[in-house]
């Protein structure tokens, strides 16, 4: 048995099974998969019944900052940096990404699914924590903040952005990145706990080995139907001018 429906949602209701179109993009840019979401939030702002995504990638080294979000947290001079650092709209403050980190980008429509965003924060800790579940791993929620625990090791960061009920940004989960560039930075902000990866419980985890487990239960979690799709940036970069339109 992999989940218990009744368990996972945290409403009286549970919305008709959508379609949730999934890209596997493997290594992207940070400028271009936030472009790539803005476009595909503006498509949907436009028209409310396309389907929802899910966008599974990893970034090269980066380091990004909520909305608001306490440059003291940044242990190097940003405005004389040699490392990739962008601030953006989603909430949090400041994490790092890099390959062997599996990033997830969910735009999804809360009109069909719940529209209360604790809802939609705790479901995508949800889907987190059954994953760790496959491998026998305890993931835990903290009382007060955002994100999965395990064993006192924040192994998963979660921070996003809303527009009429349609979300961009999301989740990224350490499988087995190289957790140096995190030294540089107070991690979302908290001091006094460690940030983690799986690799450390299971040394020799990949990315493949996870992505699987992570759409099954982001499929179970928010009673979506997956349907995988190709990545083609040529049309991908040709539409993200309407980003702004």
């Amino acid at each position: 048995m992999f989940f218990d429906k009744k368990k996972l949602f945290h409403t009286s209701e549970v919305s008709q099974s959508r379609k949730c179109l999934l890209y596997k993009a493997g290594i992207v840019t940070y400028k271009t998969a936030w472009e790539w979401q803005r476009s595909l939030l503006q498509q949907r702002i436009n028209k409310p019944e396309l389907e929802d995504v899910l966008i599974l990638l990893e970034h090269p080294p980066v380091y990004t900052l909520g909305q608001g979000a306490d440059s003291d947290f940044i242990k190097f001079d940003i405005d004389e940096s040699i490392y990739n650092v962008h601030r953006v709209e989603r909430g949090g403050e400041v994490t790092y990404h890099c390959p062997g980190q599996l990033v997830g980008y969910p735009i999804l429509n809360l009109q069909y699914h719940c529209k209360d965003l604790h809802w939609y924060l705790r479901q995508l800790e949800e889907v987190l924590i059954q994953v760790l579940a496959v491998y026998g791993l305890p993931g835990e929620r903290y009382p007060g903040l955002t994100g999965v625990w395990l064993e006192g090791y924040k192994v998963a960061a979660i921070g996003i952005k809303v527009s009429r009920w349609i979300t961009m940004h999301g989740f990224a989960l350490n499988v087995c990145p190289d957790m140096t560039g995190f030294e540089r930075i107070v991690p979302c902000g908290i001091s006094d706990k460690p940030v983690g990866s799986l690799s450390q419980w299971i040394p020799d985890i990949t990315l493949e080995q996870v992505i699987p487990h992570i759409t099954q239960a982001f499929a179970a979690v928010f009673n979506v139907e997956i349907e995988e799709a190709e990545v083609n940036y040529s049309d991908t970069l040709a539409t993200l001018s309407v980003s702004e339109t």
